[in-house]
């Protein structure tokens, strides 16, 4: 699918209807924007629930925090 859009003064963008609906995007939804070469990439925030198993078999004893790393 491809769609355009135009930037407002306000600097707000529309999302195109096709897309919110093939997407399944609710209003009120929260977006993350990945700069990507000279683009971006527009993606939802994952919930916390969606997230469960995603690091399966991961500990916690091998964990390096910000003052462990060279």
């Amino acid at each position: 699918m491809s769609a355009t859009t135009t930037l407002s003064s306000k600097f707000q963008i529309s999302i195109p209807k096709g897309v919110r609906e093939e997407q399944a995007w609710q209003a009120g939804q929260q977006f993350v924007f990945i700069p990507k070469g000279k683009g971006m990439l527009l993606m939802p925030v994952p919930e916390l629930q969606d997230l469960a198993g995603l690091a399966k078999n991961a500990t916690s004893k091998a964990h390096r925090d910000r003052k462990d790393r060279a």
